[in-house]
């Protein structure tokens, strides 16, 4: 696909996985409407990038309805059209179930799931009215294999990708591209500004950049791929856990216990940095 003045939204833009994919389609030409709540670090990543393209913002909430239908008709008024959607804004509360508050437990469902499932509901007549394009979503490694201390979380990646997938066969014979990019963890504030409370388990699997996450996005869009796992070793962990949950089983302890590790260099190489900063 050429994104040479495309229209892309992108959703949790402002920071981490979102800002790396704004910056990516920016250097490609597409031109971005960019959305998330924070108002400030969304108004730096447009100006960062408006001397290479176009970009509109919207301060938002994706769980609400009626800001999502008249994002995309800002988008259409701005732009002439809207040609891809990236689902990537998320929200992970961790803890377990009875510890969580149920507001918490409803506000993940509504952000993670129900949002997705609604702005590609509405993308589809846009997307078909500009003459194709592509849908990506943006779910994790722990929609594909269960993670302590993330059930909610867990359920709602899970439930993205499944609808990934049934989208994809509903709009079979249409030019617009579904997938979904499972990353397991990212180098960013998402897990990294609170290790304490990141499921060991969790650092067992390499980890990945934001800007490798945006650079499977841009590919996604155009090639014949359904799903990306990252790294592509762990999505085959998690088939095989999946496909055999006694496998899980057994290797669990082992995975804990190189996640502690990983997690114990992480907290000591932020320790070191800060004393840098300090002195």
């Amino acid at each position: 696909m050429v994104f040479k003045n495309k229209t892309v939204i992108i959703t949790g833009a402002s920071e981490g996985v979102g800002a790396a994919t704004a910056r990516a389609f920016a250097t490609v030409g597409a031109n971005l409407m960019l959305v998330a709540r924070g108002k400030k670090k969304l108004e730096q990543i447009a100006e960062e990038l408006r001397d290479k393209t176009r970009v509109e913002i919207m301060v938002m909430d994706v769980s609400d309805q009626d800001a999502c239908a008249s994002l995309f008709k800002k988008a259409r008024f701005e732009f002439d059209g809207v040609h891809i959607l990236i689902n990537n804004a998320g929200l992970h509360v961790r803890g377990t179930v009875d510890s969580i508050d149920a507001d918490d437990l409803g506000k993940m469902i509504d952000v993670n799931l129900r949002a997705p499932i609604l702005l590609s509901r509405l993308a589809l007549s846009y997307i078909r009215e500009s003459g194709g394009g592509a849908i990506i979503n943006v779910g994790s490694l722990a929609g594909r294999t269960p993670i302590p201390g993330a059930a909610t979380y867990s359920a709602t990646k899970a439930g993205l990708r499944a609808f990934t997938f049934a989208l994809a066969e509903e709009i079979k014979t249409e030019p617009i591209k579904l997938a979904v990019v499972s990353p397991g963890p990212v180098d960013t504030g998402f897990i990294m500004a609170n290790l304490d409370i990141v499921a060991d388990v969790t650092f067992s699997q390499p980890m990945s950049t934001a800007g490798e996450v945006a650079a499977e996005i841009i590919k996604l869009c155009s090639n014949k791929k359904r799903e990306r796992s990252m790294p592509p070793a762990s999505g085959f962990i998690t088939t095989a856990t999946y496909l055999f949950p006694w496998l899980g089983t057994v290797a669990r302890p082992l995975l804990d216990a190189k996640g502690r590790r990983v997690k114990r260099e992480l907290k000591a190489k932020q320790i070191g940095a800060t004393k840098d900063i300090e002195s």
